[in-house]
């Protein structure tokens, strides 16, 4: 991958992609209220749907290579592209909520982690790391770094927490297309990779494990788990690149500025 393989945005455009990642920050702030034990993953999807409509926002997930809900709910073990539907949420259980969606063609996406009820030490110590490891992914992305940063600090982030990160799911640019470049690997060393230049709009979306890291697909076709069983969790933000700083479009009070000269 060359950074000509990279589609730069404008601000104009930034603006679009934000107005849409403004409504799933939308979501899944108001989603924190009703995943509770005894919610179903499908009724999850119900109320996402909801909210999308309410905010004239279109699901970008349905048919897109072959998927075919409006969400992703992936409970407990299941780390990405969990299907909504019967499953009931049991005190203690964690799952993460992804959400894309589009405005006008235009996408935004993001992934938050929520647990019902009370969660157990090893649980609380998991959602945490993930999301400290995001953020700490976040804080490398800025103009004059490499993209190999921001794995670098995911990383070594989620291993002071005593976690792994599932190094086989990415993060991806994003605009008129949900997938674009540049690729954003999670576990990786400083210095390498792509420079991280203005004009980039891209995700930052570790998924982090107590266990090994190993993953396999379930006979759905779409879920994928956590091969030794183990609990998952994952933190997902559009980032946009500037000169002089870095914003989380799907996270304001993520954003930060900082002086390139150092």
């Amino acid at each position: 991958m060359r950074n000509e393989d990279v589609r730069l945005k404008t601000s104009p455009e930034v603006a679009r992609i934000r107005k849409s990642c403004r409504v799933v920050e939308t979501i899944l702030n108001d989603l924190s209220n009703y995943i509770i034990p005894g919610i179903t993953t499908g009724k999850i999807s119900e109320i996402c749907e909801e909210l999308m409509d309410a905010n004239l926002a279109h699901p970008s997930a349905p048919g897109y290579m072959g998927y075919p809900e409006i969400i992703c709910t992936s409970v407990n073990t299941v780390a990405v592209h969990g299907l909504p539907g019967s499953e009931i949420l049991g005190n203690g259980d964690i799952i993460t909520v992804d959400i894309i969606l589009n405005i006008d063609g235009w996408h935004g996406d993001g992934a938050c982690t929520y647990i019902a009820g009370e969660g157990d030490a090893d649980t609380l110590r998991l959602y945490r790391a993930a999301q400290e490891a995001t953020k700490a992914g976040i804080k490398a992305s800025r103009a004059g770094g490499r993209i190999g940063d921001i794995g670098y600090a995911v990383f070594t982030t989620a291993a002071r927490w005593g976690c792994s990160v599932i190094d086989e799911l990415a993060g991806h640019g994003i605009g008129q297309a949900v997938h674009e470049d540049p690729v954003i690997m999670h576990k990786s060393e400083s210095g390498v990779g792509l420079p991280i230049v203005p004009g980039m709009v891209f995700t930052v979306e570790p998924v982090l494990t107590l266990g090994s890291g190993k993953i396999k697909t379930l006979g759905d076709g779409w879920s994928v788990v956590s091969a030794d069983g183990e609990k998952t969790a994952q933190f997902e933000h559009t980032v946009a690149i500037f000169s002089k700083s870095t914003e989380v479009l799907t996270r304001r009070e993520l954003s930060f500025e900082f002086d390139p000269e150092f």
